[in-house]
């Protein structure tokens, strides 16, 4: 139940919740502009990431070179490849905006904290996971634009890449590296405030969902669509890491891995990142009454995940006990 109460998934509803019944002060160009705060929100989440990226965590997973290219292939390639089947399977047929949200997921780095947090309570390989997490959120400024370019063009839909790659660049890159560039002089100072910094992390991020929502909700985009339309996206949430997470397993085993490496692979490569897609969706898609919509798969996605794999996680710890 921890997992379910858990007060950021909470704010999460209630800040959706608000943006459906008052949507008004987050509207583009509204009497806020809070285009400005989902935009450069942006600088501050990842400002805050390489803050708190510590590179001697990164160094101490370093070695193990076959479980770190396993992961990076399984979230950036075999995730992909898993929603694109579906839609041959039929999951194109889905809305545009919707059938966009799926492939976002795909296309996004593994988060960071949860996912070491879960491979810990696991026991599984923390190291490994530290560096993977990382590794991903970096290789995904990168990937991601240019995933969703490809795919975006294979539906007949233009993405100018030059000026989104200057935005992340501007908006993402050069805030982590100056993030790295204090983390030793501030280390202290970090450590000391890290729950004001993730307390920080977290309004910023509510605050991206609340611009990025109201927009549909005021032109009425989800009112078009009828009310099992939600639970027909959270379905496919569900199913999408169900099947990312038996295809990570299934991938690990067939790489001979041991239980910690196993553990690491699944949990790492089918996680994805709530945290960077949120901000990303911004600077990729633009802000506009579509951006609800492309977004809400990933912030279910982001919710089940969180349940599922806290289950699975005290399933493995109690498994490993008895296995001692």
């Amino acid at each position: 139940m921890r997992t379910l109460l858990d007060p950021f998934l909470l704010a999460l509803v209630g800040i959706i919740s608000l943006a459906a019944l008052w949507p008004e002060p987050g509207l583009s160009g509204g009497p806020l502009h809070f285009e400005y705060f989902t935009a450069y929100g942006v600088s501050i989440i990842f400002f805050l990431y390489g803050l708190t990226l510590a590179p001697e965590k990164m160094r101490a997973g370093l070695l193990n070179w076959r479980l770190h290219v396993a992961v990076q292939i399984g979230t950036f390639v075999i995730f992909p490849l898993l929603v694109l089947g579906a839609g041959m399977l039929g999951a194109s047929r889905l809305p545009s905006a919707i059938w966009i949200g799926f492939f976002f997921i795909a296309a996004l780095p593994s988060t960071v904290s949860s996912s070491v947090a879960m491979v810990s309570i696991a026991r599984g390989n923390i190291p490994g996971a530290i560096f993977n997490a990382s590794l991903s959120s970096l290789i995904g400024v990168v990937v991601t634009p240019l995933w969703m370019a490809w795919f975006l063009a294979k539906g007949g839909i233009d993405m100018a890449v030059g000026p989104v790659i200057i935005k992340i660049l501007l908006l993402v890159v050069t805030p982590i590296i100056v993030g790295q560039v204090l983390h030793r002089p501030l280390a202290r100072w970090t450590a000391r405030h890290l729950g004001t910094i993730r307390l920080v992390d977290r309004v910023v991020i509510i605050g991206v969902v609340y611009g990025s929502t109201a927009d549909s909700f005021a032109t009425g985009v989800w009112s078009s669509h009828p009310p099992l339309f939600l639970v027909g996206i959270a379905a496919g949430a569900v199913a999408l890491f169900t099947g990312a997470f038996a295809t990570m397993g299934a991938m690990a085993r067939v790489l001979g891995f041991g239980r910690d490496d196993r553990i690491t692979m699944q949990f790492c490569a089918s996680k994805k990142s709530m945290v960077m897609g949120v901000p990303m969706a911004g600077l990729i898609f633009g802000h506009g009454p579509q951006l609800g919509l492309i977004i809400a798969p990933l912030l279910l996605y982001h919710f089940f995940q969180l349940v599922i794999v806290s289950m699975v996680a005290g399933h493995e710890r109690r498994t490993a006990g008895d296995a001692g």
